[in-house]
């Protein structure tokens, strides 16, 4: 006879089920941290003045880049770029080494790095002080965003800050950009 299991459910229900079957073990690999919900991530952008992208890259087909470009043409902040393998200047702005480096400590610190870096970046971002990590789409750390948030940092992670930036600011198109036409009518194809 097959052992049973208490399983947890991502809505806050349980239930019981044998301990090997494979929806057993999905169930244990969902994710459980949530993170901000809508009405809080925009609280978050639209209180922000500076934003700094960790992981900022030169190549034009990153999506580092495109947020930046985003960033630098369609929002209020003062955008900063860090990577400490670039020297010179993206976009027309100077690239720092690292977060210590910066004129300012950032409202925001966007964050283009692989999952198992989140705990590190983090790390650097309580040392100056920065009160919210933004991880980037496709990225996520549970135990980083649970560290974050002990530590006392608002943690928004696995969510694009140009599409929730757009989205909230009116300018989301279906492709991810402003198309500058408001309309409730749906167009021929």
């Amino acid at each position: 006879m097959a052992t049973e299991e208490l399983v947890q459910l991502a809505n806050g229900l349980s239930c019981s089920m044998p301990a090997n079957s494979p929806l057993a073990k999905l169930l244990r690999s969902q994710r459980t941290w949530v993170g901000p919900d809508a009405k809080e991530r925009q609280r978050l952008l639209n209180g922000a003045k500076s934003v700094a992208i960790v992981g900022m890259s030169d190549k034009q087909q990153r999506s580092s880049y495109f947020v930046g470009t985003y960033l630098l043409q369609s929002s209020k902040y003062k955008v900063y770029f860090v990577n400490p393998m670039i020297k010179g200047e993206i976009l027309g702005q100077p690239v720092y080494p690292d977060l210590k480096s910066l004129p300012e400590v950032p409202d925001i610190i966007d964050v283009f790095r692989k999952g198992s870096d989140i705990p590190g970046v983090i790390d650097e971002i309580l040392e100056i002080g920065s009160p919210i990590v933004w991880v980037q789409l496709g990225i996520y750390n549970e135990d980083a965003a649970r560290y974050g948030e002990s530590k006392g940092l608002k943690v928004v992670m696995d969510r694009c800050i140009k599409i929730e930036h757009a989205r909230f600011d009116g300018g989301l198109h279906l492709l991810g950009f402003d198309t500058g036409v408001i309309s409730a009518k749906r167009h021929a194809r």
